[in-house]
Formats: C-alpha cells, structure tokens, sequence
C-alpha cells in the first residue's frame, strides 16, 4: 500500500491514521474499521451478534501476552516465573493499557456511544483489537516487531513498571493483614441495555463501605472498586 492509493482511496484517511499510529500501510482496511468499533454503535449482522471489535480483542490480548512474554523473558534472563508473570500482568492490565492507548493516540479513532460512562476500559480494550487486526492483516513476526520497536520501545518504561505496584485489590489485601481489619468483596451481576453482564462490586473493611466498582468481569470490577478505594484512603502515599 502506498501513499497515492491511500490518497485516493475512499478509507483513505484511515489509511493515513494507521501509517501516522503504528507505521505502516494496512492491507486489509476493513479489520481495523472493525478493530475501531466498539459494540455500542455497531451494527448487528445476526440476533445477538455484533460486529464490533470484541473478537480482534480477545485475539489481540492473546498476540500481546505472547509478545510480552517473550520480550520480558529475554530482559530479564535472571529473573524466575513469578517476577516474570508479575511483571506481564502489569504491561497487560487493563489500567496500564488504557494509558498506553490514549498516550499514542488510539482515543482519537475509537467509534462509540460516549453516553454510557460504563465503558472505562475502551481505550484499553480497542488497542487489544488493534493489535488483533494487525496479526490477522500481517502475520505474528510483523505484528511482534511493530509492537517492540514502535510500541514497548518509544512508549513502555518497563523499569518504572517495575518498581510499581498496580494490583490494588492485593495491596488492599495485604494492608488490612497487617492491620487485622476485614475484607470484603460483595458483587452482584446485572444486565446492561446490550443484554451484556455487568458486575458491580462493593468494598467494605471492617464492614464499612470503602469503595465502588464495575466491570464486564467479576476481577475486573473487584480492581476498579479497589483503586478507588485505595485512593480515597490513601490518595498517591503508602499507608
């Protein structure tokens, strides 16, 4: 793909924002359209299946953990399995990725419903996709090589990740043994407006109501009402 047939392309202008996002002309467009849709303006092709980016970020996450994995096993050749886990759970978490994702700029391209505030993890979600949409338009080798030298390499500070501790359900966890207080995680299920399950998830310590949160995964909410609880208590210290 050149620059003439993006110019004169009808999908042209996304053909520029990719060159202009992650370096490269695409050769299947119609992917990365799919890769920008979220499910709350996509059309629905049979009763209760839409074709939003929901399928390019489940193959994406999967892409993204192998690369991961193989770039921190080769950084850190001393480290043993349970640093290295850590350590790709931290590049793959969902908050993490939602910063990465505004940072280089996918924000911009995402199509979606922007009345529904639920969806606090998009950006996160639709660079999963993307990066789908680049294994499947590519090939793994292109995708693994676009990702470390134009992603981990300008965008990822793997030392500062390193010495930071973003699993606040295990922090408030361990902070409360040592402090002898209780812990709870009360979560019940519900349907949003799509027929999707949502989870909503309440923190109590010492059964008292710390914080809120809520996600299309039962982890996902127990995280989000964690940090928030962690940083009404404790804003950006250590307690």
């Amino acid at each position: 793909m050149n620059f003439l047939v993006a110019r004169f392309s009808s999908k042209g202008q996304l053909y520029q924002q990719i060159k202009n996002l992650l370096g490269f002309w695409p050769r299947n467009i119609r992917l990365y359209e799919q890769a920008f849709t979220h499910r709350s303006v996509a059309r629905e092709i049979r009763e209760g299946v839409k074709d939003s980016n929901e399928r390019l970020e489940f193959l994406g996450d999967a892409v993204l953990g192998a690369v991961v994995a193989k770039f921190l096993f080769g950084k850190f050749p001393y480290k043993d399995e349970g640093f290295l886990t850590e350590m790709r759970s931290r590049m793959v978490s969902r908050a993490y990725l939602n910063k990465l994702a505004i940072k280089i700029g996918i924000e911009k391209l995402i199509q979606y419903d922007p009345s529904n505030r639920l969806y606090k993890s998009i950006c996160g979600d639709t660079f999963e996709a993307l990066i789908g949409a680049v294994y499947l338009d590519k090939g793994f080798d292109f995708t693994e090589k676009m990702l470390l030298n134009r992603i981990i390499r300008f965008h990822v500070d793997v030392e500062e990740l390193e010495n930071q501790d973003l699993n606040f359900k295990s922090k408030l966890i361990n902070y409360t043994q040592r402090a002898r207080k209780s812990i709870l995680f009360d979560a019940r299920e519900e349907l949003n407006g799509d027929k999707q399950k949502l989870y909503y998830v309440t923190l109590l310590i010492n059964d008292k109501v710390c914080g809120e949160g809520v996600g299309f995964s039962k982890k996902a909410a127990e995280q989000a009402a964690a940090e928030n609880a962690w940083t009404a208590m404790f804003g950006d210290t250590e307690p």
